[in-house]
């Protein structure tokens, strides 16, 4: 007896769409207020001067100004000047 399945069944069909995570602007690029900077999961890098941080981990502009990134005591934060 065969000990291979029947053709119409997939066991690894399941595909999930990608999140498009990353930067989406780089350092020392110029950007506009509310200009998406990077979309991450969980706080990788930390929103600083003249940005902030959206409920799905988004740091985003609220200036028109220049992308920084400094570290902190182990934590790299995002500001813009």
């Amino acid at each position: 007896m065969a000990q291979k399945k029947s053709g119409g069944s997939s066991r690894n069909g399941r595909k999930s769409n990608p999140k498009y995570l990353g930067f989406k602007k780089s350092f020392g690029e110029f950007v506009a207020p509310g200009s998406i900077i990077i979309r991450q999961n969980g706080n990788v890098f930390y929103p600083g001067l003249n940005t902030s941080i959206g409920r799905d981990y988004t740091i985003y502009s609220l200036v028109f100004g220049y992308i920084f990134l400094k570290k902190k005591k182990k934590k790299k934060i995002i500001y813009v000047l």
